[in-house]
């Protein structure tokens, strides 16, 4: 049976509402701790981007926030806008967030047909894995860079943020798992095509 094409409108309305959703995260109130980074829901959103979206869609939702965002737009955390924004300490973090958000989706994309995208423990891990990967080296990197940190007082300054990282992600696979109970078509992957002429036909996955 062959795919339907998906609507290109649908997919631009869904990259413009998650990328509003991670502006919301961001200007919700902050929490203040030691050093130039301050904890936000951001993470949680910008995973959530991924994990609902699937990778193209996840990363352009992101990308669109900060591009936006650079544009000038009051949507980076404490309201702050501009390029200055990307040449602050807080950088790393904005430059790891698309990266992320197209793991954490590559990963959901593929998770074997018995987990599928309503598995909560597997979206979780996809998360907290893109999460370490990305966000939390290239945050750090970011400290190096423009904070004028060493390696070791980036790394104290960014392990404040793995409690909340994990319970950010645990919240992130809940919500994530049951849009797509309630969406299972959502998430769209293409297996490798079937010959011509074979009698064989596509077969998609609605993870």
């Amino acid at each position: 049976m062959a795919r339907r094409p998906r609507s290109t409108s649908t997919d631009l309305a869904l990259v413009a509402a998650f990328a509003a959703l991670v502006a919301v995260a961001a200007i919700l109130p902050a929490i203040s701790v030691a050093g130039p980074v301050p904890i936000t829901l951001q993470t949680l959103a910008v995973l959530l981007c991924g994990a609902v979206l699937g990778a193209r869609r996840g990363f352009l939702a992101v990308l669109l926030y900060i591009v936006v965002g650079a544009a000038g737009l009051p949507v980076f955390s404490g309201g702050a806008g501009g390029l200055g924004v990307l040449a602050g300490p807080s950088a790393g973090y904005l430059i790891g967030f698309p990266l992320a958000a197209a793991m954490c989706g590559f990963i959901v994309e593929r998770l074997p047909r018995r987990l599928g995208a309503t598995s909560i423990p597997a979206v979780f891990v996809a998360g907290l894995l893109s999460s370490a990967l990305f966000i939390h080296t290239c945050g750090m990197a970011g400290l190096v860079l423009r904070a004028d940190m060493t390696w070791a007082q980036a790394f104290d300054t960014d392990k404040i943020f793995w409690i909340g990282d994990v319970l950010k992600n645990v919240l992130m696979a809940l919500v994530a798992t049951a849009v797509h109970r309630a969406f299972p078509t959502l998430l769209h992957r293409q297996l490798a095509a079937a010959p011509r002429g074979a009698g064989a036909q596509q077969t998609h996955v609605g993870a």
